[in-house]
């Protein structure tokens, strides 16, 4: 009897040995693997790498550093791990099976992190909606309306369509189409929209502005009026010129018309 009770006092103390061990394996690689993991981000910040792809590499060696670490803590417990891996495979394999639209959310979002089409505040239109990036995560992009509304588009939709960025290069060009009436000036009206464009020190000089003739309408002589801009510029000096044209044409007595209707009654007699 005190053989058998010697035996088992000898597998629960050397177990037991075998547990504390473990979780110090587990706590001690759990820091580890943040301590790496942030080590990591401060050198790609260092070599000034974008932000998104920092934060993304942060995660993915922070996992995989504790996938390693509780496989060792397994093995301390006397744990198969090629049991452990195959099991864990095959867990893995229904779970993709399973979640199979997040994985697509999932392999979108390392394409947008690695080929990175936009960065956190540019302003897009990807997967049916138009705003600023606020941020680019695994399994969504969040991006913020212009009257400040949360939009968060699954990954799968962004790269599954054609993405606009719209703030990807320094400069914008305006287009305007401005119509005036048949019995005007043509070629003083032109003179007059090229010097509002002169006038406004935010249209850039060089490429340079121009207003030519497009179309003859039916209802009058429409120009195309182009100035390039800095894109930051782009939306106040699209509101300012418009109204500078409105009130120049009004000053130099230049129409801009308008559809008009002309109804013509006729009395019928009895």
């Amino acid at each position: 009897m005190e053989t058998v009770t010697g035996l088992i006092g000898y597998w629960v103390s050397n177990y037991a040995i075998k547990i504390v061990i473990a979780l110090l394996i587990f706590l001690v690689g759990k820091w580890l693997s943040r301590k790496l993991s942030l080590l990591l981000s401060k050198l790609l910040q260092k070599n000034k790498v974008d932000q998104i792809l920092v934060k993304f590499l942060e995660n993915i060696s922070y996992y995989t550093l504790m996938i390693m670490v509780l496989i060792a803590a397994a093995g301390q417990l006397g744990i198969a791990t090629t049991s452990f891996l195959t099991v864990l495979g095959a867990a893995g394999l229904a779970i993709g099976l399973a979640l199979k639209s997040s994985l697509s959310n999932f392999a979108s979002g390392v394409m947008l992190i690695l080929f990175r089409p936009f960065s956190v505040g540019d302003f897009v239109t990807a997967g049916g909606a138009s705003g600023t990036v606020n941020s680019v995560n695994i399994f969504s992009t969040v991006l913020t309306t212009p009257d400040n509304q949360k939009v968060i588009v699954p990954n799968n939709s962004i790269t599954g369509s054609n993405i606009t960025n719209v703030t990807a290069n320094p400069i914008r060009r305006i287009n305007l189409v401005i119509g005036i009436g048949y019995e005007d000036d043509l070629l003083k009206a032109k003179e007059v929209l090229m010097g509002v464009l002169k006038s406004e020190p935010r249209v850039l000089s060089e490429p340079a502005p121009s207003v030519a003739v497009s179309e003859l309408a039916d209802s009058s002589v429409n120009f195309v009026v182009r100035p390039w801009v800095k894109t930051g510029d782009y939306w106040k000096t699209l509101c300012d010129l418009t109204e500078k044209i409105k009130l120049t044409l009004d000053k130099e007595g230049i129409s801009i018309p308008y559809p008009q209707r002309d109804i013509h009654h006729h009395n019928k007699e009895s």
